[in-house]
């Protein structure tokens, strides 16, 4: 099997069309066309249905698609290593990061890697915890942050902090529900998870960690939440709070993301504390580079500095 047809082939499946794979590969469509065609045939297999809008895996293609994608890390891999004899390090490392996290860690991420590992090449990926799972099974990742992982042989697990979600509200609005009182030193008093799931909550749609993780702390002690809008975006669910149309639980540091982190007021739950880890994870079933392992130290320390204000 020709490692470049391979190459060519994963490319058109991901991207779902010969014209975006042939731009992307920087390669003529008709050479690239045939190319895969010369895969199907040395496999005896009809990799790709071609319609109208693009193309499409077949099954067997499919099966293609999960084997090619390990076998075209493994290459890289064994590209670093040798690489790495000559001295430095290099490769390509790609990270998925929580939308919360996102904004915060990005940049300081990204000069602590140019810093530190200047010939290795860094990918960042915004998504949420489920697609961020898929990716480090089927290798489109090689590490992420996520938040209460499940536990499996499958995955490595480091636990970078165990935090608390707080209750965001908007602030001098009564349209969400009470207003947060103030003791006598001025600070927002704390809020009972009761009373909390008494309250217009606007959470992502399962199986959202956040929206999981609240569920079963409420159910814990007899109640469930009243759900008032289900939104799968932080940047809208912040918009949403802001405007007074319910509040949110999440951890304090996502208000990094707001424009103006005035708009809100933030209340510590108790009764119990809902206490969520962030974990970086990686697959158990990839060897790990050098480059990579570097990266996990990177991430670590840049998580860990960034959100230490918000403790």
């Amino acid at each position: 099997m020709d490692l470049k047809q391979l190459e060519y082939f994963v490319r058109v499946a991901e991207l779902g069309s010969f014209t975006r794979a042939s731009i992307a590969l920087d390669i003529a469509q008709p050479a690239l066309s045939r190319q895969v065609r010369l895969l199907e045939v040395e496999l005896r297999q009809s990799l790709l249905t071609r319609t109208g809008r693009g193309a499409i895996p077949t099954e067997a293609g499919k099966l293609l698609l999960k084997h090619g994608r390990g076998i075209l890390h493994q290459v890289d891999v064994a590209r670093e290593e040798l690489d790495a004899v000559r001295g430095g390090l290099a490769g390509r490392v790609s990270i998925g990061l929580p939308p919360s996290l996102s904004k915060l860690i990005t940049v300081p991420l990204t000069q602590a890697f140019r810093q530190q590992m200047p010939h290795a090449q860094l990918t960042l990926t915004e998504g949420f915890s489920i697609l961020m799972q898929e990716g480090l099974r089927v290798g489109n990742l090689d590490l992420a942050v996520l938040y209460n992982s499940e536990r499996s042989p499958e995955l490595e697990t480091i636990t970078l902090r165990t935090e608390e979600l707080v209750l965001i509200s908007p602030k001098n609005s009564t349209r969400a529900g009470p207003a947060a009182k103030k003791g006598s030193s001025g600070k927002r008093q704390p809020i009972g998870l009761a009373e909390v799931a008494k309250l217009p909550l606007i959470l992502p749609s399962r199986p959202n960690a956040f929206r999981i993780l609240v569920e079963g702390e409420m159910i814990a002690i007899g109640c469930k939440p009243q759900v008032a809008l289900e939104v799968d975006g932080l940047n809208a669910i912040l918009s949403l709070v802001r405007e007074g149309m319910g509040h949110a639980v999440l951890p304090s540091y996502t208000l990094s993301n707001a424009e103006d982190p005035g708009h809100f007021t933030l209340r510590s739950i108790r009764s119990p504390r809902i206490m969520s880890e962030l974990m970086l994870v990686r697959s158990s079933r990839r060897a790990s580079t050098d480059t990579q392992k570097k990266a996990i130290e990177l991430v670590r320390s840049v998580v860990i500095e960034a959100i230490k204000p918000y403790a």
